[in-house]
């Protein structure tokens, strides 16, 4: 008699063999403070993810995406990689052949990253490297902000075996844009790689971040971003989602700001078979400005899904959330925006706002923007669109002498430009334009 798995057994046995693979390596090349800390933080993660399951269509926030097929996966860990390899041009940002920190397979890739155009007053490198005088401010942070209990990202802190570091003292003004860079080189076997990011902008500092994940071939990306802003600290980051279109990518950013600050994230969501983005902002101070931009497009059998979390904790602060998706042939992409705002968020002004266009009559959106208030004295609102190409608007750029593809592709163009043009960097943006017109 055949005995089968049932999805919870798999799932338990994903986990654990994903757990089984962590390397310790790298911790041995740190302090000793700091080595012991961060092994007691991996225990401590795993310790939770021994008790989690990988999440079905039966929890709520996970009901639109079917995420089954992870568990029939047979992952290994990824081969240490020769960056040597790799052309240089392939990665570069023209705005950032200075400012760049690379990642092959979660591995820092020193060979390839390039740190000389920076100012004094930044740290840019990875965590085996971070000069023992920063240990000490940095020990107490990581892995703790809201949501380090969930299970991808308990499995990414179990998993740690080095950072990518952005972390500016205060008053440090970088002009040019840093590129953090984070590839995935095709193996034989289905790899799986878990890179951690930490960016810190202290009090008065203003800082361009471009964070890119790209790849070939078939793997999974589970990734994680912590990002902290002292008092009137500014931070504009563009995310870029490039991954294989048979790859998984599985990413969460999380937020925390302080007095005053300001925080625009510009996402951009192009690969990967199954993707899904959390972005989870938290005001920690009064007068706090949150900008949420978004870009999703899926064609094929491609699953997309963005839920983010916008939590207002204090009086006069502000959001803006304007999430778009182009979903064509049999793709599915998901939309959940949550906005709070509690009682002590007095005088607030939280805006939200999903727009989908359906190119083909088998595509999918499903779209949930949610706020919940508790505070009496402020000014909100939130909606979403589901719409198709206008054939008036067709029939008139054709007259106008335009084909039916050319009419239908400036359509579309004029659809994603509002958000392509909120990225700060513009060899970033003609690239996603580029892109997008293919």
């Amino acid at each position: 008699m055949t005995q089968t798995t049932t999805p919870s057994i798999k799932a338990d046995l994903f986990l654990s063999k994903i757990l089984e693979q962590r390397s310790d390596a790298p911790v041995a090349r740190l302090d000793k403070e700091t080595g012991e800390w961060l092994t007691n933080l991996r225990e401590q993660s795993a310790s939770w993810v021994s008790r989690l399951t990988v999440p079905t269509k039966k929890d709520e926030e996970w009901r639109f995406t079917d995420i089954s097929e992870l568990s029939d996966l047979d992952l290994v860990a990824p081969k240490s990689y020769d960056g040597r390899e790799v052309s240089r041009k392939a990665l570069t940002i023209a705005e950032a052949q200075d400012t760049r920190l690379v990642f092959i397979n979660g591995n820092y890739a020193e060979e390839l990253s390039d740190t000389s155009g920076l100012p004094e007053g930044i740290y840019l490198g990875n965590l085996t490297n971070l000069p023992e005088a920063y240990c000490k401010h940095f020990r107490p942070f990581l892995g703790t902000l809201p949501g380090k209990e969930e299970v991808f990202t308990s499995l990414n802190t179990a998993s740690i075996s080095d950072v990518a570091i952005i972390w500016a003292a205060p008053n440090t003004v970088v002009e040019k844009p840093i590129h953090l860079l984070f590839v995935s080189v095709a193996e034989d076997s289905v790899t799986i790689s878990q890179p951690r990011a930490w960016i810190v902008a202290e009090k008065n500092s203003q800082l361009t971040i471009v964070e890119e994940y790209s790849g070939l071939s078939n793997y999974l990306t589970n990734t994680v971003t912590e990002v902290w802003l002292g008092e009137n600290a500014q931070i504009n980051h563009t995310r870029l989602q490039k991954e294989s279109t048979v790859a998984y990518h599985i990413g969460k950013t999380v937020v925390n700001q302080k007095r005053d600050s300001r925080y625009t994230l510009t996402e951009i969501n192009l690969g990967g078979k199954i993707s899904r983005h959390t972005p989870e902002v938290h005001q920690d101070g009064e007068q706090t400005e949150t900008n949420l931009n978004g870009l999703t497009v899926a064609k094929d059998e491609q699953t997309a899904d963005t839920h983010s979390v916008i939590q207002l904790n204090h009086p006069h602060g502000t959001t803006d959330q304007l999430h778009k998706c182009i979903v064509s042939d049999r793709a599915h992409t998901v939309f959940n925006g949550k906005v709070f705002v509690p009682k002590p968020a007095q005088l607030t002004n939280a805006s939200q706002l999903n727009r989908n266009l359906l190119l083909s009559p088998k595509a999918r959106v499903d779209t949930k923007p949610e706020l919940q208030i508790t505070a009496d004295n402020v000014k909100c609102s939130h909606g979403a669109t589901v719409s198709q190409l206008e054939p008036d608007e067709i029939f008139y750029l054709r007259s106008r002498g335009l084909s039916e593809n050319d009419a239908r592709q400036l359509l579309i163009d004029a659809f994603v430009t509002e958000i392509i043009e909120r990225i700060p960097v513009k060899s970033v943006q003609e690239n996603i334009k580029s892109v997008v017109s293919e």
